[in-house]
């Protein structure tokens, strides 16, 4: 898959430490990688799948 299209972005919160940046500008899937090894690999996630995983950690930070 040709990813040079792919606009990464970050969370605000995660300020100018390590963490992963995400790719959702892409036709049928979100991409993650990790901030610290860019080029070590990328995850290639159904959009429904990443929306139900974002749900459920916001959900989660809401609780604690």
């Amino acid at each position: 898959m040709d990813l040079s299209d792919a606009t990464w972005h970050k969370a605000t919160r995660s300020g100018n430490t390590d963490c992963v940046e995400v790719a959702d500008n892409l036709p049928g899937v979100v991409l993650v990688r990790d901030t610290k090894d860019r080029d070590g690999g990328t995850l290639h996630i159904d959009p429904s799948s990443w929306r139900s995983f974002v749900t459920l950690a916001r959900q989660f930070h809401a609780a604690t």
